[in-house]
Order: C-alpha cells, then sequence, then structure tokens
C-alpha cells in the first residue's frame, strides 16, 4: 500500500559509519517511500545491519541525518523515535504469554485497557487462539509472529525487521514470507527488511537496495534488478547470470551487435550500462532460465534473429524441476543452461555438441572493467 503523501519517508542524507580506520557504511543517500516494503539486501560485511541500526537509532552515524517524514531523527534515542525493531533472535518474554508480550508495550506507556488492541494485533498475526500460551509452547513461526505483533501493537511510523527469517527452516521461512507481505499491505506501515537472502528480498519488497562494502550498488523494483542488473555484482549476486567477454563490432538504432567466440551477439542498446566505442569490450549477460539448449543436428531449425553460440555439455544435473546443463563454448567456460523437464530431449547428455540460443531482448551488457567474479563468491 504505497502512498503519495511523502510526509511518512524515511530519508537518509550522506549517512555513514566508521569504526577507526574501517568504514562500514560509505556515505549514502537513501529514501524508503512511506507505506512501502523495502529491503536491504547483501552478504554479511555489507554495511546493511548498521544501516539499519542507524535508523532505529542503535548506532550513531558518522555523518549524515536520519529523517522520518519531516522529522529529524538523527540526535534522538531509539525510545524517542516512531520506529520498532524487529530481531532474529524474537527477544520474547518467556514468564509472560502471548497475551502479554504483545501487551508490554501498552502497559510500559501506562495504557489501561488493553484487550481490545491486544486481540486486534493477535488477530491480524492470526494467533488469538494461542493468546494463553508461553512462548516455549509455540513453533519458530509463531513465535516469529509475536514479535512482530509487540512490535506493531504502538503504532510505529516504520517497521524494521533485521533477518528476521533467518532461524527459521525453508518451507517455514518461505511461508512466514508471504504471511509478513500479507500483514504490511494491511497495516500499511514502511517495512524495512535486512536480509541476505535474495529470494526473501525479491518475494516481499516492492523496493530493493543490493548492497556491496557499505554501498548502494543498485536500488530498483526486484524485477528490474534482476532483468537489468547495472553492475556483475548484482547480476551475480541476484541468481545466476552467464557473462560473455564480447567486443563491439557495430551500432545500428536500437542494437549493438558484438563479437564474442568467434560469432556475433545481438544486444539492444537501452540494456547496455557499458561504454559501446567500436572495438570496446562489454560484458553481454543471459540468464540460465532464458537459454534454449538444440541438439546440433536440430541447428538448422532454431528461428532466425536469435542470439547463438555453440558449444558441449560439460555436465547436467536433474534436479525436478528443470535439469541443469553447464557447456562449455567458444564464448566461455561453464555456461550455465536451465531447462525445464517437459519433452526433454534424451540426447542432451554430457558430451553432446549444442548449440544454445535465446531472445537479444533477454541480454544485457555491463562493463567489461568490472571484476566477473564480483557477487559470485558473495552469492555462494
Amino acid at each position: 500500500m504505497t502512498t503519495t503523501d511523502n510526509s511518512g519517508d524515511v530519508r537518509l542524507s550522506g549517512i555513514s559509519k566508521t569504526y577507526g580506520a574501517f568504514t562500514a557504511v560509505q556515505p549514502l543517500d537513501l529514501t524508503v517511500p512511506q507505506g512501502s516494503f523495502f529491503a536491504l539486501l547483501g552478504a554479511s560485511g555489507c554495511g546493511k545491519t548498521t544501516t539499519l541500526r542507524m535508523i532505529a537509532g542503535l548506532e550513531e552515524p558518522t555523518s549524515g541525518t536520519v529523517h522520518l517524514g519531516d522529522q529529524d531523527v538523527t540526535g534522538l534515542p531509539p525510545y524517542k523515535r516512531p520506529v520498532n525493531t524487529v530481531f532474529q533472535s524474537y527477544a520474547l518474554f518467556p514468564h509472560l504469554d502471548i497475551f502479554e508480550n504483545v501487551a508490554f508495550g501498552l502497559r510500559r506507556r501506562g495504557v489501561k485497557s488493553v484487550k481490545k488492541q491486544v486481540e486486534e494485533m493477535l488477530d491480524l498475526v492470526q494467533l488469538g487462539e494461542q493468546a494463553r500460551k508461553k512462548p516455549h509452547q509455540l513453533s519458530g513461526g509463531q513465535q516469529q509472529r509475536v514479535a512482530v505483533a509487540r512490535a506493531l501493537i504502538n503504532h510505529p511510523k516504520v517497521l524494521l525487521l533485521d533477518e528476521p527469517l533467518g532461524a527459521l527452516d525453508l518451507k517455514l521461512r518461505r511461508q512466514m514470507q508471504l504471511e509478513l507481505k500479507r500483514i504490511q499491505t494491511e497495516v500499511g506501515i514502511t517495512f524495512i527488511h535486512v536480509t541476505h537472502d535474495q529470494e526473501e528480498a525479491m518475494t516481499m519488497a516492492d523496493r530493493v537496495a543490493v548492497m556491496n562494502a557499505g554501498r548502494v550498488e543498485q536500488l530498483g523494483a526486484p524485477t528490474d534488478l534482476y532483468e537489468n542488473p547495472a553492475t556483475t555484482f548484482v547480476a551475480n549476486f541476484l541468481g545466476t547470470s552467464n557473462l560473455i567477454e564480447a567486443e563491439v563490432d557495430t551500432k545500428s538504432g536500437d542494437e549493438i551487435v558484438l563479437k564474442a567466440g568467434g560469432g556475433k551477439l545481438t544486444l539492444p542498446t537501452g540494456r547496455c550500462s557499458a561504454p559501446t566505442a567500436t572495438g570496446g569490450k562489454v560484458l553481454v549477460g543471459v540468464r540460465p532460465e532464458k537459454i534454449s539448449l538444440t541438439h546440433a543436428d536440430d541447428a538448422g531449425e532454431i528461428p532466425a534473429g536469435r542470439n547463438r553460440v555453440t558449444g558441449k555439455i560439460a555436465d547436467a544435473s536433474f534436479i525436478g524441476v528443470s535439469t541443469q546443463y553447464v557447456v562449455d563454448s567458444p564464448a566461455g567456460a561453464e555456461l550455465a543452461v536451465y531447462v525445464q523437464n517437459v519433452d526433454r530431449d534424451a540426447r542432451l547428455v554430457p558430451g553432446a555438441e549444442v548449440v544454445l540460443h535465446w531472445s537479444p531482448a533477454h541480454t544485457f551488457g555491463l562493463d567489461a572493467s568490472q571484476d566477473i567474479e564480483a557477487g559470485a563468491e558473495e552469492a555462494a
């Protein structure tokens, strides 16, 4: 539920954090729109949790300001900021039942009649029937929802979530991703979520800031980041990318033709973030699931106009929904191709000569001066 009223936006201006000689967060400007579900995504040590803690008031910025709407809260202690934080540990009170855990914030503020508000909040997180249980009697996912209810009952302008699903198993984590998104949509307040899990960020967030070494590498909607990564780090951190070293051959209109591996590839100019002078180097990117794999004997059946490279299958792994192939090609070693297991060609086995082909529209171009390995090791 995003609104056009920006009076509740979270605005970070020139905010940074250093510890002695170590810079945890480089000076950054960031605006989180009111009512959005916003994710700070990155590997351990990238600065995402430090950024969150500066919004919460748990860390003092070395430079810059934090605004919540029109209010400069940079100098305010955590309890005076209209924000609440949910941590991975949940930090529930073990001696209090669920009702009293959720009521705690209201009682601390001196609210006398808490029953209606607590019951509404427990209904929101679908735990009304568990009100008189103790935390240890609940599952991890239920405890996590109690922590969210306790944080929301004071009606903060912003809810901060610091790796809140990290302690849950995979199936429960996926359920809770949808549950948190539902809760955020219903209450309509700003959620800022820190995670290292790409799938989690893409499932839940309206906008994602990918962080690396204390900087925001790229900011945008999950689809934009995945389909149009601006850097090799983002291309490799959000899923898997094949990056092929190529040289600019010609440019005409909205297309760039590149030479790679003895052949030619076409790239839309609007999907290239690299300099495109003739003879210049570009990394041509394509996601593994965008590529079709055809046995070399059937190469004549491939439609005209598609990008194509030849190769030989080095490895094949059946993983149920798809088969993941590794293909060695003059265009690049170990290209990844994911093929859905529907009418799979039995000839596509290690050693087979193949043609990889895909639509030019699914191709993106990156600056070849960047480190190709960037992001790949972080995401592993």
